[in-house]
């Protein structure tokens, strides 16, 4: 069997900072923006000449953090409540023979001269902070647009819209310019497709604060903010 060797020409930073609560694809958070910033190597801006031309990108990334080295042939997607079993290339799984992602981002803005070389600013990655970048492609909407596609048991954004219920007490702990986005995935429902309980407290990080919430039929209830 051939086998390949890649390296990380980037890493991209935001306020996800742990797996738990990451959007489910990119672009449901318009306004979340996240740094993409290269590795010394390739911190050469004629590699971003052109770039600029471009609305959106195609970021391919690894699921470094996954604890499972081993892969099925088959997984059980969480959209679908996790017991269906689907075949892993039917699925957006990370639990794939080659553990790599694809998401598809907004570029809002190229720094040539920032502190670590060139960076790039783009919105709406569902990526965890840290992560490695292996490429990164200019989208072409020509091409990578097709109005006739379908998407099998995925064909439409899942209808999971909370109610979130937040104390003016509670949210006042969490920075006013990130709040948007905390309601907004928050709304989404944050917990694992298959968890319904409703005397559970659940907790994520974000932004470098640890946020819990609990979950009752169509609510969400903002219980706690505290700094990690």
């Amino acid at each position: 069997m051939e086998t390949y060797k890649f390296q990380t020409i980037a890493k991209i930073y935001n306020d996800f900072q742990a797996k738990f609560a990451i959007q489910r694809q990119s672009s449901l958070l318009s306004n979340f923006y996240s740094t993409i910033v290269f590795e010394k190597k390739f911190r050469d801006i004629n590699a971003l000449r052109g770039l600029e031309g471009f609305s959106h990108l195609w970021i391919l990334w690894v699921f470094s953090e996954n604890e499972k080295k081993e892969w099925n042939p088959t997984v059980r997607p969480p959209r679908l409540g996790g017991n269906t079993r689907l075949g892993v290339f039917a699925t957006r799984s990370p639990f794939r023979p080659n553990p790599i992602g694809l998401s598809c981002v907004k570029l809002e803005e190229i720094k040539l001269n920032g502190s670590n070389g060139p960076e790039i600013i783009v919105s709406g990655a569902d990526i965890k902070s840290g992560t490695p970048i292996l490429d990164i492609k200019p989208y072409l909407p020509f091409a990578d647009c097709i109005n006739n596609a379908t998407g099998g048991f995925a064909s439409s954004l899942q209808d999971k819209c909370l109610e979130v219920i937040a104390d003016e007490m509670v949210l006042s702990k969490f920075p006013e310019s990130k709040r948007q986005n905390l309601l907004e995935i928050l709304a989404q429902d944050p917990r694992p497709a298959y968890q319904k309980d409703s005397n559970r407290i659940y907790g994520f990080s974000f932004a470098g604060f640890e946020i819990r919430f609990q979950v009752n039929q169509n609510v969400l209830q903002l219980v706690d903010i505290q700094p990690l």
